[in-house]
């Protein structure tokens, strides 16, 4: 990259690559110069050789120096340090040393250990609610989608740094970071066939309260996993009928058979991810995901499933999102009938991640939580450390699902 700008501007060292950094990197993928400078519409002549080229950005009034807001040799930006509402406990415990064991045993896979899961060691173990509980995920660990943000587009960029920008290396202005921490592939391996039975079997041997099955987008599946998760649905409950199981699903491309299938696998919770707020969609999630694709897929599974089953969903802050963008975002999806909704804190597992762009508050969870239930969710998780699968709030969807059907078996004696 060094080359690239010392053959361009001769009198700039290859040290001085930082000062790109006055480039100002948003995920809301702009990117723009501090400052403004007036440029002719009427468009230079072609550049015949590269030398022309050169002479001709020479003379034009615009230098690097128009997008440069500071110079730092020799330096890097450091990433927000972690406040310290963000502390992690190291995970211990015998059920959790059981679990896992178990685990590896059986080579199954959990979203917790992939997505390195800051409560991991709570929900192994129990917590203070006594609800152990884990998150299983299936149709194995290699997901055939990758999400992804873009910090800067070129079709955002200024047009007066375009011309400066398009002759130097890629890596400059073309900054893609992974969103999700799972390994991907276009053509992952196929599903073990023994895996819902040895889900179902080790699951039942642990003695959860509470399991979510969740898996990794197979788009390369005729039933994109479907009927995988049906089948591991209903060997669990055969083998364990109390056990609660919460399918946290992909969005199966908004396939309406897919929805329903897995709607009516005899689960308690369906659970569908938006991620994130509508307006970053675009810049966090694969292109193959979207908003009204994933609101279509809760409203589906409403539809489909049984009457006392519940849906639910989640974002993660932190990424970008606007206090306006995340209200309008409850709205929506409490508009699709979701009865569960929680708010967690973006965590960056790599460097190869995407960057926090900020550490929300705990009081600021705290206000989407209280708004959540004005709106009308029937629980809201909202907090730093709260992920998807949270312990905590599966405590609390365990007893509503309890009390829901303690009601509709009261109404159906009444009835008869």
């Amino acid at each position: 990259m060094g080359r690239h700008l010392v053959h361009l501007f001769g009198n700039i060292s290859a040290r001085s690559v930082s000062v790109l950094r006055g480039f100002r990197l948003h995920s809301s993928s702009a990117c723009y110069p501090v400052v403004q400078t007036v440029v002719s519409h009427q468009p230079p002549p072609p550049a015949r050789t590269l030398l022309d080229l050169r002479r001709r950005l020479a003379d034009e009034s615009l230098s690097l120096s128009d997008f440069v807001y500071s110079v730092e040799v020799g330096t890097k930006k450091r990433p927000i340090p972690k406040p310290k509402w963000m502390k992690e406990t190291i995970p211990g415990g015998a059920k959790y040393a059981a679990i896992k064991s178990k685990l590896r045993e059986l080579k199954l896979h959990t979203v917790c250990e992939e997505a390195r899961c800051p409560n991991l060691g709570e929900c192994w173990a129990g917590g203070e609610t006594g609800t152990a509980t884990a998150t299983i995920m299936i149709l194995g660990d290699t997901c055939t989608r990758g999400c992804r943000c873009m910090h800067i587009l070129l079709a955002e960029l200024p047009k007066s740094a375009f011309g400066y920008l398009m002759l130097l290396s890629e890596e400059l202005f073309c900054c893609l970071f992974r969103f999700c921490n799972v390994k991907t592939s276009r053509t992952p391996p196929p599903p073990d066939p023994n895996e819902p039975s040895n889900v179902a079997e080790a699951i039942a041997s642990w003695g959860l309260d509470y399991v979510v099955l969740t898996s990794v987008d197979r788009d390369d599946l005729p039933d994109q996993g479907s009927g995988h998760f049906t089948e591991t649905v209903q060997k669990l409950k055969a083998l364990k009928p109390n056990i609660l199981v919460e399918a946290l699903v992909p969005d199966f491309r908004g396939d309406r058979n897919c929805v329903e299938k897995v709607s009516k696998s005899g689960l308690d919770v369906f659970a569908h991810n938006i991620e994130t707020v509508e307006e970053m969609q675009n810049t966090v999630r694969d292109h193959r995901a979207n908003f009204k694709q994933s609101i279509d897929v809760l409203k589906m599974a409403k539809e489909y499933a049984p009457s006392g089953t519940l849906t639910k969903t989640s974002i993660m802050l932190g990424c970008g999102e606007t206090p306006d963008q995340i209200i309008s975002t409850m709205e929506k999806v409490r508009a699709a009938g979701v009865d569960v909704m929680t708010f967690g804190q973006y965590m960056r597992p790599s460097k190869r991640h995407m960057p926090v762009s900020e550490y929300v508050t705990p009081e600021a969870f705290e206000k989407y939580r209280a708004l959540g239930v004005e709106m009308g969710f029937r629980y809201v998780a909202s907090g730093p450390m709260v992920r998807s699968s949270y312990k905590a709030g599966e405590f609390y969807i365990k007893s509503m699902i309890e009390s829901d059907r303690a009601k509709i078996s009261s109404a159906s004696n009444d009835g008869s």
